[in-house]
């Protein structure tokens, strides 16, 4: 019995004295990882300056600041390992990684999908930062490409993370990629009204509109859209800008829609409501209109009160 408690002493005295022999090494690991972190950090910010002054994209630009943050963080973890002698625990966790990557690959088959997409996109992508997109029912700008999710920010104030996988598998509609996008809505008018006279009054409001785009690529017009039950409906196309597609576009499709109702209204055309038509068959002369009236005493006198 003494024996074994002396062996059991002997091992805690040893784990002790290692644990001892091991401070120095574990502190100079600390130092070694919290200063490689803080390294991390000033380097992306040194070389994400310059990398972001001199690249067109300053998404593609966030994007690889934010991988050599991530790869220098990792450099000085393996250096921190190695100082607290740790090396192999490093090198085995490379093994394991390596050895159960398929394992690892179903475990995490959407952080996998993600992230691979956000590589692929930050290569080759339909938008940049700012870029106004919509991703499925997901409509605003674009403020950054992540490494799993693109961050939009809708014009109603709200923050959408969209998985990299959907916006690399689903249609992405940019609004914004040239510049320039084509509204269009119909103009009710009257069926007894002229039709090219009216076209002519709202044609001149899109060639007079200031901020309605011109040139020969981009042409706005009226044509002929539909005979509906109650109005000629003329269609309206016109192109606008979209630099800043929430306080641009939007609003010159306002103000297009309210010049011409004025422009309407000032030439004489109609813009008639709905019409119903009644018809009479067979031997109906008169349209039948029933008229009930309560025979109830004192019913009128309580209707008067």
């Amino acid at each position: 019995m003494d024996d074994q408690v002396r062996d059991l002493s002997t091992v805690f005295i040893d784990a002790w004295n290692s644990f001892l022999e091991a401070i120095p090494g574990i502190l100079i690991a600390l130092i070694i990882f919290i200063v490689g972190l803080f390294a991390a950090r000033q380097i992306a910010k040194f070389f994400g300056s310059r990398i972001l002054s001199r690249m067109e994209d300053p998404l593609m630009g966030r994007f690889l600041v934010t991988t050599l943050r991530l790869l220098v963080a990792i450099g000085a973890a393996l250096l921190a390992l190695r100082a607290a002698g740790l090396s192999g625990i490093a090198t085995a966790l490379f093994s394991a990684i390596g050895a159960s990557a398929v394992i690892l690959g179903f475990a995490f088959k959407d952080i996998g999908e993600n992230f691979i997409s956000g590589i692929i996109l930050a290569f080759n992508r339909p938008f940049n930062v700012n870029d106004t997109i919509r991703v499925v029912d997901h409509f605003g700008k674009v403020k950054s490409l992540q490494f799993r999710y693109t961050h939009i920010k809708t014009f109603d104030g709200k923050d959408v993370y969209i998985p990299n996988s959907d916006v690399l598998t689903q249609p992405v509609q940019n609004y914004t990629a040239d510049g320039f996008i084509r509204y269009d809505f119909n103009v009710g008018i009257a069926y007894e009204d002229d039709i090219q006279g009216a076209k002519e009054a709202i044609q001149q409001i899109l060639d007079e509109h200031h901020l309605i785009i011109r040139d020969a690529d981009h042409v706005s017009f009226v044509a002929e859209d539909e005979l509906a039950a109650s109005t000629v409906n003329l269609r309206v196309y016109f192109w606008v800008d979209t630099t800043d597609f929430r306080s641009g576009a939007l609003k010159v499709r306002g103000e297009v829609i309210r010049d011409i109702k004025n422009q309407i209204d000032k030439t004489g055309y109609s813009l008639p409501a709905d019409i119903t038509e009644i018809k009479l068959y067979g031997s109906e002369r008169d349209i039948p209109v029933r008229v009930e009236f309560d025979d109830t005493p004192n019913s009128e006198a309580e209707n008067l009160k």
